[in-house]
């Protein structure tokens, strides 16, 4: 697992900037009706997408909440006042607070089902009644495009997707939760090259190859002699869901 505190300065820059998070806050507005005025972001991380989400809705009050101070405190830069150090698993607020809760990038992260459970229970219970829960899921298969990369990483020890569609839908359901809608965008900027790719494994991107292990350096071999080292593929397709919550 990645140090998100150490990586907060960096962690926009690696990740696609400001055109993947103009994508995701568009495809998660999408899904968001028109009237709602207050919207929870958790796991906000550095307020990239969140600030995008409170400027393209002027009349809607957002908030940001993040477990690492590291990112907190860079969202807080892009969101003043608006911002709050909160884990996803006990949300510090009373139920029915929001119209609308998004998490995204956040499942896939969790360490088991039951965190899952947990996250999704609790974006349920804050959401008012008719409210709307948005989140990615599936979010390592949208990495897989079919590529020279994806050929090679294949046989690699993979952890279970915590996010899977079906497993995200499951415990909405069971947290009082409809399936309503979904939408797909483009992680722009995103695209692996083999070269990146490299580094990745080298610092702990794929959590069941630790760097220096000898089976990511074996793997890292196989990515260094694919050829157009510095080519990116073509760049990852995310889902999102939307929930709603029974008036």
């Amino acid at each position: 697992m990645l140090d998100y505190d150490k990586e907060a300065d960096a962690y926009d820059a690696t990740r696609g900037g400001e055109p993947r998070a103009a994508a995701a806050a568009d495809a998660v507005l999408g899904l968001v009706p028109a009237a709602a005025r207050r919207l929870l972001d958790v796991a906000c991380g550095t307020g990239i997408v969140t600030r995008r989400l409170a400027a393209a809705r002027p009349a809607l009050r957002v908030t940001g909440a993040d477990l690492t101070y590291g990112m907190a405190r860079m969202a807080a830069g892009r969101l003043p006042g608006a911002i709050v150090l909160a884990d996803s698993r006990r949300l510090p607020f009373p139920d029915g607070t929001f119209d609308a809760v998004t998490s995204v990038w956040l499942l896939h992260l969790l360490d088991g089902p039951g965190e899952v459970r947990a996250v999704v229970a609790e974006c349920a219970r804050v959401l008012r009644p008719g409210g709307v829960y948005v989140t990615t899921v599936d979010k390592a298969a949208a990495h897989d495009v079919g590529s020279d990369i994806d050929a090679v990483l294949a046989p690699r020890p993979r952890r279970p997707a915590q996010d899977a569609t079906a497993t995200v839908t499951s415990y909405a359901v069971d947290s009082g939760l409809d399936s309503a809608d979904r939408a797909r965008f483009p992680g722009l900027g995103q695209g692996r090259s083999p070269r990146s790719t490299v580094a990745d494994l080298r610092r702990g991107w794929f959590t069941r190859l630790p760097p220096g292990d000898p089976l990511a350096e074996r793997f890292a071999a196989r990515l260094q002699a694919l050829p157009d080292q510095d080519r990116p593929r073509p760049d990852p397709v995310f889902t999102v869901l939307a929930f709603r919550k029974a008036d």
